[in-house]
Order: C-alpha cells, then structure tokens, then sequence
C-alpha cells in the first residue's frame, strides 16, 4: 500500500521523518489524526519495526480506538501489539504489573469522583473540621492540582504550617493518601504519579520500557501537564524517537493543570528536534477559518501559523442579539427546525456553551417542541446509581480491601445491616489497623454487636465469597449476570414494579451488555481489565449515542469534534470570556483559545448568539457582548436581525403552533433520551426525587411530600425559582418520564 497517497507535502514530510524528536504543529483540521495512523502504519510495513515497540497516547479512548480502526485498516488489522490508549490507561497497564514494587497490590480499585468525594468526607469527618469551611470538591480539586504538580502533602504542610486554613487542607491530604493506601486505591492523578515513582525508583522497570518503547506518539501535547510530560520524558529517554503532535492555540485544560510550556519549550528540552506545521484545514469553510484567525492572533503566548483551506468560502457568520435566555433558545430551536426541513439531520447541530448551566433553556425548549437530544457532562449511564451499585460489587470482589465500595453495598439490596453496625464495623477495623472486609470475616470478635447483626453479616460474606470464587472461572458478562441475580437486585426492582424500578432494570441489562461487547473487542479481558475499561471512560467516551439528536456540550467537552451547523451560545462579557479571566492575561489568552475552538468545531455554518439580559446561577444582570466579537471582521459577519429585541412573547400559543413546525414522521424517529411530561398526575406517583414541570415556574425537583388534610403537601426545588410549597390537588404540575 501506498502510505503517502492522499497526504499534502507537510503531512508526507511527518510521515517520513526518519527518527528523533518531532513536533507536529497540527492545526484545528488539519488531518493530523491522519498522519499519525499513516505514519505508525509506515513505521510497521515499511521498517519493519514490531507493532508491540510502538506507543500512542491519547487523551479519550474515543481517540485511541479511532487510532487504532484506521492503522487496522491500512495494515489488514496488524495492531493488537500495539501499546495505545490514554495516559491513564497506558499507566494502569504499567502499575498491574510492577506496582507491588511501590507498596501497592497488583488489584487496586481505581477511584471515580464519587468515590474520591467519600472518602474525603471520611477524612473530614476523623479530623472534626468543619464541613462549611472544607467542602469536599474544593479540598480534592487542591490536591489534584498539588498531585499535577508533584508537591507531597509534607512539603505543602510545612510550607503552610503558619496558616491554619492551608495547613489543614495539607493535612486532609496526607490523611486521603493513607487511606487511599489502606484501601489498596488510586484516584486519577495517581495512576499518572505512581508510574512516575514506579520507574524513578526502579530502574530495572524503566529501562524495561525504555527499551520496550522504542517509537512513542503523544497526541494532543498541548493538554499534558508537568506528571505526563514528565513520564514522556522518562520513557523516551533512550532512543528519543518521540513524535508529538499539538497546537497551542488549543491548549484549554490549563485550569486542570495542562501546562502550555510542554509544547511552546519542546525544542528547547529535546535537542536537535524538528517542527512541521500542518496549517492546511479540511474542515471548515473560508469564511469560518478566517473569522477563527482574527481571533487567535490577537493572543501572544502562540507560534506563528496561519490556517488556510480549499474549502469553499461558504456562509457569513451569523451573531445574533437576544433579549434574554429564553429568546436565545427560541431562536436556536426555530433556525434548527428550518435547517432540518431543508435537509440537515438533527445529528448535524451542536450547541456550544462556555458553562453546564446555560444547558437548561435550550432543554426545556427542546423538550416543548419534542426534538430529541443528547447531553454531554449530564447525568450518564454509568453515573447512574444502580450502575454504581453493580460497579462497586465487582470493585470490592476484586479488591476486598476497598472500604469505601464494601460500604457502598454492605446493605444494597437492604439485608439489615444498618448504619450503627456499619460504624462499629468500622470503628473496629480502624483500631486494629485492618481493611473492613478482613475484619467482616472474623465478624465475632467485634465487640457489641447484635447476634442478628453477626447473621446478617455471615451472610453478606459468603454471598461475598462464594463471587470472588466464581470470578475466577466465568466471563465478565456470564459474572455480572450472575452478580444482579445472586444479590436480590434484580428481585428487589422486580418486586418494586414501579416506572422507575423498570427503568433500572434495563440499566443493568444494557450494562450486561457492555461486558458483552468489552468480551468481544478484548477475548482475553479479565475483570481487572472490564473495571478498568469503564473506570477510565471520559465525559465523551461516557455520553449515550443516540440516532439523529442535537447534541449539548461545553465547549471543552467538544474538543477534538467537528460538526456541520454549531451555535456558539452565550457570547457575553463575563460569561466568555469567563468573569476570573477578565484580568488575568494568561486565562484571558486560554479563554481566547477556546473561542478558536469552538469556532473551528464548525464544517459549514456557524451562529453565534449573545443576549441583552442574562439570568446565571439565580442573578438577572446586563449583559455586554463578548470582546471575542469586536475581533472578528465585520465583513465575514452577518448582522443580528432581532437586535436585542424580543423574538418570543406570544410564548405558549407559538409553542403549541411550532410543536409541528418540522413534520418528523417522515423522518425514522428517533428515541427520545430526555424525560418528557406526563398528564394526569397520580398521588401514588408523587415522591421525593421525582422531576416536575410547572406551566410559569418551568422543570423542577420534588424534595418532601407530606400528608395533609386528605391531600399532599408537596415542596418542589425549581431551578428558576427556588423552592415552593404546593398542595398536590391544585398543583398545576406534570410528572416527568425519566
């Protein structure tokens, strides 16, 4: 096969660079997925190097498994040896078999936010801090960036030892780490850190890899922080045959510790390295492209390219001036329904917003006119609890010295083990310095605890035990399967007959599908690897494909995507760029650079909407446009028709009038992912967690109900609104389908 053919001169220069340090300056669009698969596909075929002495990071699985398809394809599918996947992946792969070297057994649980929130609360808890002034995601949100920076809690207490605030949060620290170490976890950051002491420490094991690896691909070098370009560093020391492919100006991760420096310094830290810029993009229109260039140009901290393209020039740039919220959504769901009855699919459309909660109007719009849609960073299938119930069994029985998932599911189906007991459990085990469940097998020589208690527990453990047995000698999906059954999960949702004990039964079996699937693409895969799989899924590895649906997402969580038709929402002062950055020059620069971004997601049309008025996190202020607009040239840009004034007053009658307005019977509907109303509301139906909608106060959360004087009181959280007391007889609510 020709593995230059399609290639333009810069590409096919990258692919053929013989060895050594390579910087691929690879332009939004510019093909570079294409040149890396082309060029680890000309490194196998043409030199000869074995595919198992190649590694390609990626920063999404999504990627990684997009990667490895199109080297398949071109090498008739000679890619299994190959080492490819995340950072994270690639060092769970690394720490399974050497990680015992640094005091950790080969079957540690890998820890989700949930977990991590946990045990922080735990740590908390033991150092009787108060919970106002140490919030759990704040306090974690400081350790990770103490982690990417490589800074132990004893250098952060001692530098902070005057400052009782700082102090403690150093503390909690140190406390989260020893308990991640009795219960035999790691958070995120660890799998980076540990692998970076694994082979600091043990030299053998680095220059295992080091030889192992002799061709290593970073994609997105732009988003590694100070952990993973050091591992790059280690790794590739040897044979310095490093290709990295990035682009500055889509450097946006600073805020979660992704260091600009890595890419602007590369030729600085690898000596005698070479830079190719791709600045050819095949993915966006003239006009598009351009409005994109005026924008970035104007940041400083960036190499000097200019993106340019074949494409035809295409539409202006459309920016619209609303008047407030509910305007913006009315005039993006009207322009997508026209745009679908001149032949796009709703699949072709993003909205891109800077923050999750713009995400709520254009919902509630979408759910009025019935048009389906998938939301990115919403609440997803595997954040589910039933999913998390089942995840934390596997967890526990793969590694029976992880307390937080053993606490999880210790009543889950309820066996009458309740909080107290669990609390002794507990309070034991901390005094004799052993994991819960090695103390839940010795359960008699717990002091005060009830004989029912001891029973109840006897019989979790050889539930407990008979599954960690059985894990040895039956697939992930054939366990899984008997895991739901042999608990009572199954059981328990059966018996509970409602819409939403039906609604997770079908989690769970769509979760037995995903063991299915996981057995198919990986034959040998043992259920460290399953949990390790889904562990590692990202926001948009994570999000339910769902057929011909507008897709919802921040903009950080679209990069790396391209669409036909975006709207970029929220084009507001304060809003984007975000109000922190506003006099900061280097976040105002990132928040620059995701502007670019955004604008480049788009193929053929691009709408940009700020309003006059914008009601955020319960404040209703002024709005000004975004600085972003006055650097793009008003020649590429079409002019905003409604100028600030209301499109969308005779609400309800235009609602009801353009429910119809696209005739999607002739389409195949698709189905619909979010909750839709529901008429006729049913006492028996009312109950604490249950969504509503509400005619004037919009979707809203049930939060207590209670009987009173042959009716229901019900409290209701609404977003718009706060919270209200209503009696459920006169309450003009619809339950919603969820």
């Amino acid at each position: 096969m020709d593995y230059l053919k399609g290639l333009n001169d810069r590409q096919r220069e990258a692919v053929l660079h013989e060895g050594g340090p390579l910087l691929i300056l690879a332009g939004a669009g510019s093909g570079k997925t294409r040149v890396l698969t082309h060029k680890i596909a000309y490194l196998i075929e043409e030199r000869r190097i074995f595919p198992g002495n190649i590694l390609a990071i990626t920063f999404t699985n999504k990627a990684a498994n997009e990667m490895k398809d199109r080297i398949g394809n071109l090498l008739d599918n000679n890619v299994e040896d190959i080492w490819m996947g995340t950072f994270h992946s690639v060092c769970v792969r690394i720490l399974r078999r050497d990680i015992n070297r640094i005091g950790f057994e080969r079957s540690f649980s890998i820890y989700d936010r949930d977990d991590q929130i946990t045990l922080m609360k735990e740590c908390i808890k033991e150092r009787n801090l108060n919970k106002e002034m140490y919030k759990e995601r704040s306090v974690l949100s400081k350790i990770s960036e103490l982690k990417d920076s490589m800074v132990h809690s004893d250098t952060y207490i001692n530098e902070n030892y005057s400052d009782y605030y700082l102090r403690n949060i150093g503390e909690l620290y140190a406390l989260y780490e020893k308990k991640l170490k009795s219960n035999n976890a790691l958070d995120f950051d660890d799998l980076i850190i540990k692998t970076v002491e694994l082979f600091r420490t043990n030299p053998e094991v680095l220059d295992y890899y080091q030889k192992k690896f002799k061709y290593v691909f970073v994609d997105e070098f732009q988003d590694t922080n100070k952990t993973q370009y050091e591992l790059v560093r280690l790794i590739t020391s040897k044979h310095k045959n490093i290709c990295v492919v990035g682009d500055e100006d889509q450097s946006i991760f600073g805020w979660r510790g992704a260091d600009i420096t890595n890419i602007l310094n590369f030729e600085k830290d690898f000596s005698s390295s070479k830079i190719i810029k791709l600045e050819q993009n095949y993915r966006s229109t003239k006009k598009i492209l351009k409005v994109a260039n005026h924008v970035i140009k104007n940041n400083f901290d960036r190499k000097d390219k200019n993106l340019w393209t074949d494409n035809e020039e295409g539409s202006q740039v459309v920016v619209e001036n609303l008047l407030d919220a509910q305007d913006e959504a009315y005039f993006v769901a009207n322009k997508i329904e026209k745009l679908v009855s001149d032949g796009y699919e709703l699949s072709d459309f993003a909205i891109l917003y800077r923050t999750n909660a713009q995400s709520r109007s254009f919902e509630e719009s979408f759910m009025r006119r019935n048009i389906p849609y998938k939301l990115v960073g919403g609440l997803r299938f595997y954040d589910r609890k039933e999913i998390k119930d089942i995840m934390a069994y596997l967890k526990m029985i793969q590694n029976p010295a992880d307390d937080i998932s053993l606490k999880r599911i210790i009543n889950v189906p309820k066996r009458g083990i309740g909080k107290a007991t669990i609390e002794k459990i507990e309070e034991y085990a901390n005094q004799i310095d052993e994991n819960m469940y090695s103390v839940l097998l010795e359960i008699d020589n717990i002091p005060k605890l009830s004989t029912r208690a001891k029973n109840n527990i006897k019989t979790f453990v050889d539930i407990i035990n008979k599954f960690m047995a059985m894990s040895e000698v039956v697939s992930v999906n054939e366990f899984i399967e008997k895991i739901v059954y042999g608990i009572g999960y199954i059981k328990q949702l059966e018996d509970e007959g409602s819409i939403e004990s039906q609604t997770r039964l079908e989690n769970i079996k769509e979760f037995i599908s995903v063991a299915v699937d996981f057995e198919v693409n990986n034959p040998d895969g043992t259920l460290e690897d399953f949990l390790a799989n889904v562990s590692l899924l990202s926001d948009v590895d994570k999000t339910e494909d769902v057929d011909n649906s507008i897709t919802l997402l921040t903009i950080h969580s679209a990069k790396g995507l391209e669409f036909p038709v975006v709207f970029l929402v929220g084009m507001e002062e304060g809003l984007f760029p975000i109000s922190r950055a506003i006099d900061n020059e280097s976040e105002l620069e990132e928040e620059r650079r995701l502007c670019y971004v955004a604008i480049t997601r788009a193929e053929k049309l691009l709408f940009i909407t700020h309003s006059k008025i914008r009601t955020i996190y319960g404040k209703t202020e002024y709005s000004y446009p975004s600085r972003f607009l006055k650097e793009m040239p008003k020649d590429l840009i079409e002019p905003s028709i409604s100028n600030g004034k209301s499109i969308n007053r005779t609400k309800e009658k235009d609602d009801e009038r353009l429910v119809n307005f696209v005739d999607y019977s002739k389409k195949a509907k698709p189905t619909i992912n979010r909750p839709m109303p529901k008429q006729n509301v049913n006492s028996s139906e009312v109950k604490v967690g249950i969504k509503v909608s509400h005619k004037k106060w919009g979707i809203g959360t049930i939060v207590q109900v209670k009987d009173k004087d042959n009716d229901k009181e019900i409290v209701i959280a609404f977003d718009k609104v706060g919270l209200k007391r209503l009696l459920l007889s006169i309450a003009p609510i619809e339950i919603m389908k969820g």
